[in-house]
């Protein structure tokens, strides 16, 4: 009996672990069109919470909807007046500077490559070469033409569908924001009834992670965006603002935010000097250290806690396999997936310690799904031998 016990119980995980993967298929192949319905379901989850709080308050579910919405629409509408024209400044003095960037990488950057590296490299920039060598592979420069334009038709299809995408966006975070308690619960009616509590528990510890983190580290791209862009508008660089909310935006990758920000910014203070402007490089330093300092021992801590318990090295990986995987909608998806799956596997762990496998025999000959565990208790303390008390 404890045979057939135990391999109807593998047989009913090996069908939880198929009805996995075959999920995970089928968001592989829907992942071109499930973009906009992952943002909108992330946009009616930030907002759940202020629903919820406005309709204990003695409000419609329809009207809290109605002001939660409204009010982020408001704030985008806000962001995009005051951060469109800034960036189109931006952009346009960019675009501007790009004949100093060119002449400051051919007269500057690659003959310090050649001394350094002893390539020459000046002789692959010669346009007499360059046509010579399209001359010998022109073959292969049709091919490669081929691809070029085909590469341009889908990017046009792919704009097409952004459009749409950006149209469907406010449509589905309407509707997820007005049907997210109606959803959670269908979805908790299917949790089969004896692992309810321990689903309940996992769900809600998933949850707090999420807040911390998407709610959390929203604040902190923000916050470290706008310490960059004014920093670094303040010690004189005139792509300052640009650089530093680009550093900002991509700061949840750790340490990749303020590394690419610091590159850009040294180039573009090199190339607005003309040459070794010390005090300038100096400034952009102080600049992103003071950021860096500040997102360690203030804004992270403060803001996002120490909740989601991701090492730096795992964040890297999964934004690198959610974007092998399912290309921008993995990336999008990587960091809110390895959190939820650092919550499972702290709780297989906990399982783990109280099986009959870490135990000896002493535990529970079984680890599969049920009772939430609680801490297992503390060994007993022995006595101290004598002589050796707190007299001792």
């Amino acid at each position: 009996m404890d045979g057939q016990a135990e391999i109807a119980r593998f047989l009913q995980q090996l069908k939880w672990i198929v009805l996995g993967l075959v999920g995970l298929w089928v968001v592989w192949l829907l992942a071109p069109i499930l973009t906009p319905f992952v943002f909108g379901a992330l946009l009616g989850w930030m907002g759940d919470p202020l629903v919820d709080r406005l309709e204990r308050a003695g409000r419609s579910r329809n009207v809290a909807v109605a002001l939660v919405f409204g009010l982020m629409t408001l704030l985008l509408v806000l962001a995009l007046l005051i951060l469109v024209p800034m960036l189109e400044r931006q952009v346009r003095t960019l675009v501007e500077s790009l004949p100093a960037y060119r002449d400051w990488f051919v007269q500057t950057a690659v003959p310090w490559l050649e001394a350094r590296t002893g390539l020459e490299l000046m002789v692959w920039l010669d346009p007499e070469r360059l046509v010579q060598w399209v001359r010998e592979h022109w073959q292969q420069a049709g091919g490669f033409a081929t691809a070029v334009f085909g590469y341009i038709s889908r990017s046009g299809f792919a704009m097409v569908a952004w459009v749409v995408n950006l149209v469907l966006l406010p449509i589905l975070t309407y509707y997820f924001l007005r049907d997210w308690d109606l959803l959670v619960e269908r979805v908790a009616a299917l949790v089969p009834r004896d692992h309810l509590d321990t689903v309940t528990r996992l769900a809600r510890e998933s949850n707090d992670v999420l807040a911390a983190f998407l709610r959390g580290q929203f604040v902190v791209m923000l916050a470290l965006g706008a310490i960059y862009a004014i920093g670094l508008q303040l010690s004189g660089l005139k792509l300052g603002l640009l650089i530093g909310m680009v550093a900002g935006l991509i700061s949840f990758i750790p340490y990749l935010g303020a590394t690419t920000g610091i590159v850009l910014a040294m180039v573009a203070a090199l190339v607005q000097a003309q040459g070794l402007d010390t005090r300038l490089l100096v400034l952009v330093g102080v600049v992103f250290t003071v950021g860096q300092l500040l997102e360690s021992y203030v804004l992270t801590p403060r803001i996002v806690g120490d909740k989601i318990g991701l090492h730096p090295v795992a964040v890297i990986f999964a934004v690198m396999a959610g974007g092998q995987l399912f290309g921008f909608l993995g990336m999008l998806i990587a960091l809110p997936a390895a959190a939820v799956i650092n919550v499972l596997l702290r709780f297989a762990a906990e399982r783990y310690r109280q099986s009959g496998l870490y135990m000896g025999g002493q535990g529970s000959p079984s680890i599969v799904l049920g009772p939430f565990p609680e801490r297992a208790p503390e060994p007993p303390q022995q006595p101290p031998a004598r002589g050796q008390g707190p007299e001792a």
